[in-house]
């Protein structure tokens, strides 16, 4: 009678142990896939037409490209200009009443002075050569900030604070960016867009830089 209680004791221990690691596993499963979201990688879909050709983006997040965000290359390096970066809401923008993260190009870094001229964009009075991810009818003018801060921010040239970054959408011309609201701080960088994961025939990295002498 004792040996059959403790086999069944015996037969019973695997059974709870199980469903104990199964449950240890999925708990473990969630917190690490929420500590991947929180601090080195977010999968998330382009809501607007921004950043065509780059990225095709629409309300339907169905039809849209879907990239992954890098979130960690930023704890240890300083973004370059022509990474493409995910970021939240600026002061201004808060003021317009934004609360969704934007995705734009880097084009300004700190220290830099940019201006406009005849529909492009001059660095340090040097022009930017943008040809790899511009389309050629693109001009880069403040014509499009038609809402939000007057004068557009960059109606007249601009020498970029420290810690701050000058972007555009590669769409300029349905574009509402640094053109017009200013520049994004360092902080409000969420991190850089590496990889297409979506649709499935155009899956790769969607980093181009533009040149600069």
């Amino acid at each position: 009678m004792q040996n059959q209680v403790s086999d069944q004791n015996s037969s019973q221990k695997p059974d709870n142990s199980w469903i104990a690691e199964l449950g240890r596993t999925v708990v473990l499963s969630i917190v690490l896939a929420l500590g991947i979201r929180t601090f080195v990688a977010e999968a998330r879909w382009i809501p607007s037409g921004s950043m065509e050709p780059t990225l095709h983006g629409t309300q339907n997040q169905w039809e849209a490209d879907k990239i992954i965000v890098d979130k960690l290359k930023y704890k240890f390096a300083n973004p370059q200009r022509g990474d493409i970066v995910v970021f939240s809401p600026t002061d201004e923008l808060k003021r317009e009443q934004y609360q969704d993260a934007f995705i734009k190009r880097v084009i300004g870094l700190p220290g830099e002075t940019v201006e406009l001229r005849d529909g492009k964009v001059y660095i340090n009075n040097k022009p930017l050569d943008e040809e790899s991810y511009l389309s050629s009818n693109q001009r880069t003018v403040v014509d499009v900030c038609t809402s939000g801060q007057q004068p557009a921010f960059l109606a007249k040239p601009q020498t970029i604070p420290p810690n701050s970054y000058l972007v555009l959408g590669d769409n300029r011309n349905s574009s509402y960016d640094s053109r017009c609201w200013g520049v994004v701080p360092r902080d409000n960088i969420i991190g850089r867009a590496v990889l297409r994961f979506w649709p499935l025939n155009h899956v790769g990295g969607i980093d181009k830089s533009p040149l600069y002498p």
